[in-house]
């Protein structure tokens, strides 16, 4: 697996880089936040795919990504096309304050993803009540209130959304039907990256990893047990991102 960051400050001012249908679908979105989001979120995936399969594609013009489709399963879940024709591989991906993340996996794998990024920011004890089970709320409030138990809560929480996309079904699903466990004794091997497991109620586990960079923390989830991803290069460094809510200025696009 590998993993790139982008940021949507480096959005080009041109839309070559979308395929014509991807260029409908952003015009159709009412709503600024919600096309920055999608604008994004293939910005970066498209980035990512060509950087593992065709780098020829992204340099020198970016014009060359629109043959890079980043479609949907009925699922809501994303599936890769160039020029057209399904790519032997598998992405997630994911988006938070002006900033996203794809996941990527070796080409030819059938191993299905799940990464989600979440801003270290407030949760309500409601919120921890209603979203996360009875061990996991125990685990954030044995954290002092403040920015640790926030980081615990947002930790839990985006666990489940990653274990929830390999599933492909997303927040359509009870949030508490997965169990998260975060083994704190093995925390950070040195490259950022700390264990996660995830059980489903219906027993199926899941490995996942989590890291904190700055603002955010980002977590991944797979079905069977794998090294965490590296970065690709030219990936933005997380710890660094500051969040962007450039949105708040026109909410409407």
């Amino acid at each position: 697996m590998q993993w790139l960051a982008r940021g949507e400050i480096e959005l080009p001012r041109h839309d070559r880089w979308l395929s014509a249908a991807e260029r409908d679908q952003a015009a159709s979105i009412r709503f600024t936040k919600r096309r920055q989001e999608y604008l994004t979120r293939r910005w970066t995936a498209k980035q990512a795919v060509a950087a593992v399969v065709d780098p020829d594609r992204a340099e020198p013009d970016p014009s060359g990504l629109a043959a890079i489709e980043i479609r949907n399963h009925a699922s809501g879940a994303p599936w890769v096309a160039i020029d057209g024709e399904p790519a032997p591989i598998e992405v997630s991906m994911t988006d938070r304050a002006g900033w996203a993340i794809c996941l990527v996996g070796t080409p030819a794998a059938t191993e299905r993803l799940g990464v989600d990024l979440e801003l270290v920011e407030p949760r309500t004890e409601r919120f921890i009540d209603d979203y996360l089970t009875a061990p996991e709320q125990a685990y954030v409030r044995s954290h002092p209130v403040g920015e640790e138990r926030d980081a615990a809560a947002n930790l839990l929480w985006s666990a489940k959304e990653s274990a929830l996309k390999v599933l492909q079904v997303g927040l359509r699903a009870d949030t508490r039907t997965i169990e998260v466990t975060v083994h704190d004794d093995l925390h950070d091997r040195g490259d950022g990256w700390s264990p996660l497991t995830l059980l489903g109620h219906d027993g199926a586990g899941f490995h996942g990893w989590w890291r904190r960079d700055g603002r955010f923390v980002l977590t991944i989830a797979t079905r069977t047990r794998i090294e965490p991803p590296t970065r690709l290069p030219g990936s933005a460094e997380l710890r660094d991102a500051v969040p962007i809510h450039s949105w708040l200025e026109r909410p409407l696009a």
